[in-house]
């Protein structure tokens, strides 16, 4: 009887579980533009019976896990009509929407759905995310739309200054930013040594900065990472749009190839203010300007493959009167298939080319020189949708280097002069992540992972050896640094691995939702960087030569921890983000006094190895629908740096003592609006006040064979003076756009309207009258005034 019972009690739980595991499918498909077929990242999915909820992937692709039933699905998107269908979910069902813009016109969208319920929810933190019509109403120097310049206006974003090149999160150097379009790097993001961005707007779609808690499938630098996706292009019907601004224009140019299966699109952009210089017999022979092109070509073989190939290539050049001439730029390619091998199981296997060449053409002395750095990347990823509870990311990857510090050869080939090769350097860097995000409670969601990355230093290439195993001697005498003198060297062949190293980068974050608007977050990630940038400037220039890790030059090893309040106001009308950070890095890079790093085949002679450190308070706070909209953003922060003596009697860096980065800014305060008056006029507004960069000043002067010295104090203790501008634009769009295929707009700006003189720098020199030291301050802009014609048919 008792066993009879067992038997009946098993038999119901066993039918109980399968009519259970039987109630659930999944829906899965692709979110597309109505208009255009483009596919759209992160949009959200929403059914909110169930509070349960994704968002599409880089490729548009979703995939849910619910309960069998009728369901009714909410498709949001930031500009975009909020859709709802009713759905009947009795087997796994394929599923794609299209969704349309919120409005057609060139002008911002005013978005009127609450889309911050999903963030609240999920673990993501410190990442900032920009549409690109978001973009485009911001004001900039000379009219020119620029990615890099717009998040700046973000909490923990700085640079340098006007004209500097590169940007600093959380007090990192910009070398520390993995800076990606199309998944492949991009080594130098500044077009005119730093005055605009690489990135054609017309050609993003996608933008994205993670500033903290990165995962697991990124790795290689220890600040952050600028994720940016171009378009795909029209599948539908061929669209052409650009613009012209007062000293570069843009054209792209996007299509079918075969209609709602392939695409183009084919963007390019140049600058033309050289060619008023020829107007001057003066500056006929010198030159200055840059363009660039962008291209990708999709094709959906069938409902589970589709291919992409897509590239980019970008030059500057800069000529004086014809006896120097310096060439540099960015060049890209990626072919990637993806693949959906089944409803919850989607991959996109990536085969990438990158290469940054910077080149100078000294006729004056008669040699030419060119350096430059390549990887060769291979990645398989995978995103497991294993049910609405539970994901998993996971891929492999593996990348190969090639440095070229410097080649110099002849300007006359035929002078028989043979070339002087630098020793050139050449690298592997394997890598396996897996990421994970489960929700464990309706309240509690957690993402954790970790990344297992190795780093092969290879031949062939001859290395230095020096008496223990120390390449810069401290003289206690005179308290300075000095070479140490090679013991001996060793030559290894190719593909012969000199050094190596390997890291485990653990990521976790989590999200405690104290209700439906508020969530408490925090995040820990380690990263490990093993190429270093031998620059001893404060924002990189296109000289900067790219070194890997070695025997002397250590990866960096970056750990950082943050919390956060996340707040959606007024049913998401306003939201609010306050994170607090600290970050420490091992290893980073300091040079000693006097640091030659150009052409230097012996760096280990120059540099040392300390570690730096930041921290600080973020905040911002949005206005997210209406006419009006924008944010604030505050952050007070601190970065320093410490390179302590190696023993008892060397002082060491500064003293041995912590001192302020070159990108430390205590202040940094950012306003940016925008106001929709009506469908003609729009209006923009960026403010921005920052303090000072660090600088070391003198703090006497000596005399020397008849030469007044300047004698200085501690590093970076003193500051430039605060950094502020207010920048306003104003857009003009037509009425009669309406009713015709060829769009355009007007878009008058203002860049630094009070005319702030800026110090981009402080020098001092000898003032010949007296003598005597004197401080010369060096501005870039005014106020510049600027006007452009956008149009798109």
């Amino acid at each position: 009887m008792i066993t009879k019972k067992i038997s009946l009690l098993l038999i119901l739980i066993f039918t109980t579980f399968a009519s259970f595991s039987q109630e659930k499918f999944t829906l899965s498909g692709t979110i597309k533009d109505s208009k255009n077929n483009e596919s759209l990242i992160g949009v959200n999915v929403y059914i909110s019976a169930l509070k349960i909820g994704t968002t599409t992937n880089e490729y548009g692709f979703y995939s849910l896990t619910v309960p069998s039933g009728e369901h009714e699905i909410e498709i949001s998107y930031l500009g975009y009509q909020t859709i709802h269908k009713t759905i009947i979910l009795d087997q796994n069902t394929k599923s794609n929407f299209s969704i349309s813009e919120s409005g057609q016109e060139l002008q911002e969208v005013i978005i009127k759905d609450n889309k911050g319920r999903i963030n609240i929810k999920s673990p993501e933190m410190s990442v900032n995310k920009l549409s690109i019509s978001t973009i485009k109403k911001m004001p900039v120097v000379l009219g020119e739309v620029d990615v890099i310049k717009s998040i700046l206006l973000l909490p923990g974003v700085t640079n340098a200054g006007e004209g500097a090149s590169g940007f600093n999160v959380r007090g990192g150097g910009a070398d520390q930013n993995l800076i990606l379009l199309d998944e492949a790097t991009i080594f130098n993001s500044s077009h005119v040594f730093g005055f605009f961005s690489v990135f054609n707007p017309d050609a993003i779609k996608d933008l994205k900065l993670y500033k903290g808690g990165i995962p697991a499938r990124f790795g290689g630098r220890a600040s952050s990472v600028l994720d940016i996706y171009q378009k795909d292009g029209s599948s539908k019907n061929f669209h052409m749009n650009g613009g012209i601004g007062l000293i570069s224009s843009r054209l792209l140019l996007e299509g079918p190839i075969v209609k709602d299966k392939g695409s183009f699109l084919i963007g390019g952009r140049a600058s033309y203010a050289h060619l008023f210089l020829k107007l001057s017999e003066e500056n006929k022979d010198n030159s200055a300007y840059f363009y660039d092109l962008n291209a990708k070509f999709s094709y959906k073989l069938n409902d589970n493959n589709s291919l992409y190939l897509s590239g980019y290539f970008g030059r500057d050049v800069f000529s004086l009167n014809k006896n120097f001439t310096n060439t540099y730029g960015n060049s890209t390619l990626n072919l990637r298939w993806n693949h959906l091998y089944s409803n919850k199981l989607f991959s996109n296997l990536s085969l990438i080319y990158s290469d940054y060449y910077y080149g100078l053409d000294l006729d004056f002395v008669g040699f030419k020189w060119d350096s430059g750095i390549k990887n060769y990347n291979i990645k398989y990823d995978f995103k497991h949708y294993i049910s609405d509870k539970f994901k998993l990311n996971y891929g492999l990857s593996g990348i190969y280097y090639d440095f070229n510090p410097g080649t110099i050869k002849p300007s006359n080939t035929t002078s028989g002069i043979n070339p002087d090769q630098l020793d050139r350097k050449y690298a592997f860097e394997p890598s396996i992540y897996l990421d994970a995000e489960s929700q464990l409670s309706k309240k509690i969601t957690m993402a954790y992972g970790l990344r297992y990355s190795l780093f092969y230093r290879l031949g062939a290439s001859t290395i230095n050896y020096y008496d223990n195993n120390n390449p810069v001697l401290f003289n206690t005498d005179m308290q300075i640094y000095e070479k140490a003198t090679p013991s001996s060297t060793k030559y290894f062949g190719s593909n012969k691995v000199i050094q190596d190293y390997n890291n485990l980068e653990p990521r976790f974050s989590v999200s405690y939702q104290l209700n439906d608007d508020q969530a408490i977050k925090a995040s820990y990630n380690r990263m490990a960087q093993y190429l270093q940038l031998i620059s001893n400037t404060s924002s990189p220039t296109p000289l900067d030569v790219w070194m890997p890790s070695d025997n002397y030059i250590k990866p960096q090893l970056a750990d950082q921890v943050a919390l956060g309040y996340f707040r959606n106001i007024n049913n998401g009308v306003y939201s609010l983000e306050v994170e607090t950070y600290y970050k420490k890095i091992k290893n980073r890079l300091d040079y000693i006094d006097g640091a030659d790093l150009i052409a230097n085949d012996a760096i280990e002679q120059v540099i040392l190895n300390g570690q730096m450190r930041a921290y600080g308070v973020e905040i911002m706070l949005k206005k997210n629908e209406g006419k009006f909209n924008g944010w604030i953003s505050y952050t007070l922060s601190k970065s320093e740096q410490q390179t302590p003596g190696r023993t008892p009697e060397e002082t060491g860096i500064n003293n041995g003592k912590w001192y302020s980065s070159a990108y430390d800014k205590t202040h940094n305060l950012a306003v940016t609006s925008a106001y929709n008056l009506n469908d003609k006029w729009s209006f923009g507004a960026n403010f921005i006040l920052q303090s000072g960069q660090p600088v070391t000043y003198p703090i006497g002067q000596y005399e020397y064979l008849g030469i007044t010295v300047p004698s200085y104090g501690l590093r970076n203790k003193d500051r430039l003076p605060a950094y502020h501008h207010l920048d306003i634009s104003a857009t003009l769009t037509p009425r009669k756009n309406k009713d015709r295929n060829w769009k355009a707009e007007w878009v008058f700006s203002i860049y630094n309207l009070y005319n702030r003189q800026n110090a981009a720098s402080i020098n001092f020199r000898q003032n010949l009258d007296t003598g005597v030291n004197e401080a010369v301050r060096l501005s870039i802009f005014g106020m510049v005034p600027a006007v452009s014609y956008n149009f798109k048919f």
